[in-house]
């Protein structure tokens, strides 16, 4: 399957995904790509979120690829249990938030991550639905290594350990991440 066959779901995580955000760069470079918006990204509810998955889902016209960073991959695992059968293809998960053991998140940007969850955790453990695959660092400060391969292996995930290199974002020098997007590609050409 190619990026044009599908209707790619972009899920940023908390404060949402920035301009320069290999995220915000794909949205932008993929014809069939849209951001999944959030009314606060950075007082996130979880009963929220997954209904914007949800319609966005229940929108597309094309078959569905998720598309999800940190707090956005928390999101759509919990969406995925509601969302229509069939209709996802496959998702893509990078860097995903811990969300069971926020208390060892560092402070971000003022924020404490304990206050401004609402019902993320626990993070589902089921298999999946759909093909997915999961690209993890390891030194993310919000997931370690050994809690993705857990996660992946429970959801039935593909597991692509990227190195050491952070929350894969922005401030970890992943603005363009153009391995990413190859990576990207070769999980889309695998769906179909």
């Amino acid at each position: 399957m190619r990026a044009a066959d599908a209707d790619i779901l972009i899920i940023p995580g908390w404060s949402g995904s920035e301009e320069d955000h290999w995220q915000s760069r794909w949205e932008r470079s993929l014809k069939t790509a849209r951001r999944v918006e959030q009314e606060d990204w950075y007082e996130p509810s979880l009963k929220t979120w997954t209904r914007r998955i949800e319609a966005a889902v229940e929108e597309a016209v094309l078959p569905v690829v998720l598309v999800a960073h940190s707090l956005g991959v928390a999101t759509a695992v919990h969406a995925a249990a509601t969302l229509p059968p069939g209709k996802v293809v496959g998702a893509y998960f990078v860097a995903p938030a811990d969300v069971d053991h926020a208390d060892k998140w560092p402070i971000t940007r003022g924020y404490d991550p304990i206050r401004s969850l609402h019902g993320f955790s626990p993070l589902p453990t089921a298999r999946l639905p759909f093909p997915t695959m999961l690209v993890a660092s390891a030194n993310d400060p919000y997931c370690s290594l050994e809690r993705a391969r857990q996660l992946a292996a429970g959801w039935g995930a593909e597991v692509i350990e990227a190195g050491e290199c952070g929350h894969l974002n922005v401030s970890s020098g992943h603005g363009p991440w153009p391995e990413g997007l190859l990576r990207f590609g070769l999980f889309m050409k695998g769906l179909g």
